[in-house]
């Protein structure tokens, strides 16, 4: 049987960009319905690092101190270890902001997290395990989405959809809007490793000629990403693991010891990079934000941190709106106009990154005494420059502050 009801926004995603949207439209006086496919949030191999401008979207909602009650860890620098050499790349204790270090949490607690704070709000209402399929739409635009749900068929009848469901984007998709790629040239494997207990606390990565090695400290393990060339991944699945575990062992020698914990492939996850971005994140009835309107790279690990700033834009600009009814196509196309210099500004750099940095080192032939670039030679020399990288990954290019006031 089909069962329909009506919202004045529905949020079709409940990762952070949807979320939080959620949260402050709700807080703002505005029903909403935000819907999210899986039966919890739990998804392994999600971004976990959640950024100063980020910390201070919370503090401004009066939100801080109970979200840094969970479980988490701080990072206060970044620090990797490049051919061989100790190197402090970005340090974020200067930073203007109520936290000056980037906090590491597991995705689903900060999700259920914001669910929480966001269900104190009666015109707040999140229904999972419901997936959207198609949208529906009249002459004057897009007015609904259609949902398959545990129960069934479900049709939303809205004044706004807000695409907020990743870069596979159903939302997009349905609505037939143009995306331009900028390619990416590699990708990356994903895989748990164990963390013994004298193993070296912080989060970094590991670079040598060849090799381009990230592990995040998840307390009990480390969740480590290793950078391959676009399209590398089908040959080496083809070989045996044990040369994998090899390589590892080689960039990163401390965890040798527990390298074998990698059976097989099985326990390596590809992660396809993409870096793209909607021309228009908007026609009538509908907005897409987040991942959906523009996918981001990891480097700078910063993906997460811009799909939290599009969705306090979006609640400072279509708040009022959509208090009085459907929000106007000017105030969507504000939305865009507000959010994508920033976003194209970022992929630029993560762009010009992964082409004259990581692409030159997955390319090294593992020299024993290689040079280090320019920039690591004055990050090294003079500390103060540390504060630039920490300032563009922790704050980055225009953050965005809550303006809309609870009701």
């Amino acid at each position: 049987m089909l069962e329909a009801v009506a919202v004045r926004c529905c949020i079709v995603g409940g990762g952070p960009a949807g979320m939080m949207l959620g949260l402050l439209l709700a807080r703002a006086g505005v029903d909403v319905l935000v819907l999210e496919k899986h039966a919890d949030f739990f998804c392994d191999f999600r971004g976990d690092t959640i950024h100063p401008s980020t910390l201070e979207v919370i503090h401004e909602l009066g939100l801080l101190d109970p979200f840094l009650k969970l479980p988490h860890q701080e990072v206060r620098e970044l620090s990797g270890e490049v051919f061989g050499e100790r190197l402090t790349l970005a340090d974020f204790t200067h930073l203007h902001a109520h936290c000056r270090f980037i906090a590491l949490m597991p995705q689903w607690d900060f999700l259920n997290f914001l669910a929480t704070e966001a269900r104190r709000f009666p015109r707040f209402a999140l229904r999972m395990e419901a997936e959207a399929t198609d949208l529906i739409e009249t002459a004057t635009g897009v007015c609904g989405v259609k949902v398959l749900t545990r129960e069934g068929l479900l049709d939303v009848h809205t004044d706004l959809v807000v695409g907020a469901d990743g870069r596979h984007s159903t939302v997009c998709s349905r609505a037939a809007l143009e995306s331009e790629q900028w390619g990416a040239p590699i990708d990356v494997l994903w895989f748990h490793l164990p963390r013994r207990p004298e193993d070296r606390a912080e989060t970094g990565g590991y670079i040598q000629g060849g090799s381009f090695f990230v592990m995040i400290n998840r307390d009990s393990y480390w969740q480590c990403g290793y950078v391959i060339r676009k399209g590398a991944f089908e040959a080496m699945r083809k070989e045996d693991i044990a040369l994998f575990r090899e390589r590892i062992a080689r960039v990163a020698p401390f965890v040798a010891p527990v390298v074998s914990a990698l059976e097989n492939w099985d326990a390596v996850k590809l992660l396809t990079v993409q870096v793209a971005h909607l021309r228009q994140w908007f026609k009538p009835g509908l907005i897409c934000i987040g991942d959906a309107a523009h996918a981001m790279s990891p480097v700078g690990g910063v993906g997460i941190n811009l799909a939290i700033q599009d969705a306090v834009a979006a609640a400072n600009l279509l708040a009022a709106p959509l208090r009085k009814g459907p929000a106007h196509v000017d105030d969507l196309r504000a939305v865009q106009r507000r959010r994508e210099w920033p976003v194209l500004l970022t992929q630029r750099a993560q762009v010009a990154i992964q082409e004259r940095v990581v692409v030159r080192v997955l390319e090294g032939k593992g020299e024993a005494n290689p040079k280090l670039p320019l920039p690591l030679k004055l990050l090294r020399r003079f500390p103060v420059l540390r504060r630039i990288p920490a300032r563009l990954i922790g704050i980055g290019v225009r953050p965005e502050h809550v303006a809309v006031p609870a009701r």
